[in-house]
């Protein structure tokens, strides 16, 4: 699935000064990380924020806002945001805060390291 160029600029614009931010692809779009938790990203024209289940409801409640259905299920603590919710500056940074939020409140994770490989007994090895 292609990705909304221009909100994934603003976005990169948005999350220059942040620490700890980094971008992946996630969800068939971009995701923005913050101590690797994903915070917003965008999945086609839509806006991807990670509210929290506290603030789930409130920020359905929005206008332009429906539950991430991703999986075919909504997903509690994310919701999609349409075009018209964050065509100005000022409305995509209250969706940036909201969704730092509730990141910044998460311990921060860990680099996952890979497994190791445990060496075979000798006899299994001849």
């Amino acid at each position: 699935m292609a990705v909304d160029e221009g909100l994934a600029e603003r976005l990169h614009v948005a999350f220059e000064e942040v620490p700890g931010a980094e971008v992946k692809r996630m969800f068939g779009g971009l995701a923005f990380m913050v101590r690797g938790h994903m915070t917003v990203g965008v999945v086609g024209e839509e806006l991807m924020v990670r509210v929290g289940s506290e603030r789930h409801d409130e920020a359905l409640a929005r206008p332009f806002a429906r539950p991430m259905d991703f999986t075919g299920r909504p997903m509690r603590g994310f919701i999609y945001v349409a075009p018209a919710g964050f065509s100005e500056d000022a409305a995509l940074q209250e969706w940036i805060d909201l969704a730092l939020e509730y990141t910044r409140s998460l311990p921060a994770k860990s680099a996952v390291k890979a497994p190791r490989k445990r060496a075979r007994p000798r006899s299994a090895r001849d």
